[in-house]
């Protein structure tokens, strides 16, 4: 069993920056593929970004392609996600996932892929 607790969300003015953690316990995380996706009020959740188990793949949506990032510390257990250049369609509640295996970008866009999940975090971006 793996726990995802999110952390790092608030209310930030358009332009600013926010940097979202998500810590797992229960066991170690280091062989496993995680991601961010997010879900803003009366829309479906929606892929933002993942990473491989070392760190050196990432896949990022068309849509924070540039201005997010998203890293990891296999040592604390922790995936992060930078973001910057909010924008207010930013506003959304994240959420951090893992899953086995990182594939392509198609699949790891997709949330059957997942089996654990955080509870999220809200991200409010003012304009």
């Amino acid at each position: 069993q793996v726990q995802l607790v999110e952390s790092g969300g608030g209310l930030v003015q358009a332009g600013g920056s926010l940097k979202l953690s998500c810590a797992a316990s229960g066991r170690a995380i280091t062989g496993d593929a995680m991601a961010w996706f997010r879900q803003a009020q009366g829309k479906e959740r929606e892929f933002v970004a993942a990473i491989n188990w070392s760190g050196g793949m990432t896949y990022y949506s068309d849509s924070v392609k540039g201005r997010f990032t998203i890293s990891r510390d296999n040592a604390k257990n922790t995936v992060y996600l930078q973001m910057n250049s909010l924008k207010p369609e930013d506003t959304a509640v994240y959420y951090c996932a893992r899953r086995t295996l990182f594939i392509t970008p198609q699949g790891m866009r997709l949330m059957s892929g997942y089996d654990y999940w955080g509870q999220g975090t809200q991200v409010t971006v003012s304009s």
